[in-house]
């Protein structure tokens, strides 16, 4: 299913909350097209690859896919990058630290002159003219972990920062009750988990309020939108004690 995040008529975010089929871990999908050139966020692996084509199909043409922007290296992120590559033009977007790994879900020689390497510090891109940031969250569960930040629709799309253990139409949701996060969605127990400490969830929380973030939008679960629940977890991560913290 996909669920419109923003559309001005030129610029369009776009999330697919609902293709990962069988046993796959919930993940959610994004795509962000202007002026009918178009970006896939974390595509995923071969469970969504067939589903994501047929849905992207609707706001831009595999023709016009620019890039394909890997978060980090999981098989959930980017496992399906091979046939990507094989039907579009697209430059894979990945973290210089992954760059020379993502080779090995793709048929040899697949990706030579295809990489855009991140560099430690971020960059910035033009999607068809339009400014997209590419935020580091370094061991936010990974080293070479990004993010994007889209200025046009204030949406910052986090990658695994965010991600809670919801599913079907709740995963295509907002959070009301930011409790129901930490609780129904294990959004605690996920994050304690998967995070690798206090000083990185520090660091990228000084980070992230110094843009403009009106909506929080995980790969994994429902998003937090508006400007009191954005903080409210920016508050709550900023203190959150998780990963070498708790051996």
């Amino acid at each position: 299913m996909a669920t419109v995040l923003y559309d001005d008529g030129v610029h369009k975010c776009i999330a697919f909350t609902e293709l990962v089929q069988g046993e796959g871990v919930q993940a959610n999908q994004f795509a962000i097209a202007h002026n009918g050139e178009g970006m896939l966020l974390d595509p995923g692996g071969n469970l969504t690859y067939k589903h994501l084509l047929a849905e992207m199909a609707d706001y831009f043409l595999p023709s016009h896919l620019r890039y394909v922007f890997a978060s980090h290296q999981d098989p959930d992120i980017v496992a399906s990058v091979n046939g990507w590559l094989l039907i579009t033009d697209a430059s894979i977007v990945v973290a210089s630290e992954w760059a020379r790994f993502i080779p090995h879900f793709c048929l040899k020689g697949a990706t030579v002159g295809r990489m855009l390497p991140i560099p430690y510090e971020g960059m910035n891109i033009s999607l068809g003219g339009s400014p997209l940031k590419l935020v580091p969250a370094h061991y936010l569960h990974t080293i070479g972990n990004f993010q994007v930040y889209d200025p046009v629709s204030k949406i910052l799309f986090s990658g695994d920062v965010g991600a809670s253990l919801v599913s079907g139409e709740e995963a295509a949701g907002v959070w009301e009750d930011f409790n129901d996060f930490l609780t129904r969605g294990s959004g605690d127990g996920f994050h304690r988990h998967y995070m690798s400490g206090n000083k990185a969830c520090r660091l990228w929380v000084d980070a992230i309020r110094r843009l403009d973030v009106e909506w929080i939008v995980p790969q994994h679960g429902a998003s937090f939108k508006g400007k009191v629940m954005v903080n409210r977890f920016l508050d709550w991560f900023e203190n959150l004690e998780c990963g070498l913290d708790l051996l």
